[in-house]
Formats: C-alpha cells, structure tokens, sequence
C-alpha cells in the first residue's frame, strides 16, 4: 500500500510541477494536457488525483487543469 501512495504522491508532484510551470493557478488560466506537456502515464494518472473535493489539482468543464495555490 505504501509502495502505491508514493507513486501517487511523485505522479502528482509532477504534474503540479508543470501546472505551475505555466502559472495555471485558476479556472481562467487553467491549461489542457497538451499544453501542460504532458507523457501518456502522467495523463493516465489523472482520474486519481483530479477534480475531487480535497484534489489540489482541479478540473474545469471544459477539461483544462489548474492548481489551488491556496486552500
């Protein structure tokens, strides 16, 4: 189990890394997964660590990504 949280924890450490990257820090400037630059297991990853109440990575309507910066 713990083995599985540290790969969640290093793919959302990425991906948040290049949101910020490109200062996507809200629903305005949110970006898609192509402009983030993101590989294909990066992507996969997505449905775990996106939109959900307590996600710090967070999905727009129409599916571009954001970090919260502040909670």
């Amino acid at each position: 189990m713990g083995e599985c949280s540290g790969i969640i924890y290093a793919m959302q450490h990425r991906i948040r890394a290049k949101l910020l990257a490109l200062d996507a820090t809200s629903q305005e400037k949110a970006v898609t997964t192509g402009d983030a630059n993101l590989n294909v297991q990066e992507i996969n990853w997505f449905r775990y660590i996106t939109g959900g109440l307590f996600a710090i990575v967070k999905k727009t309507k129409d599916k571009r990504y954001y970090i919260l910066t502040t909670f």
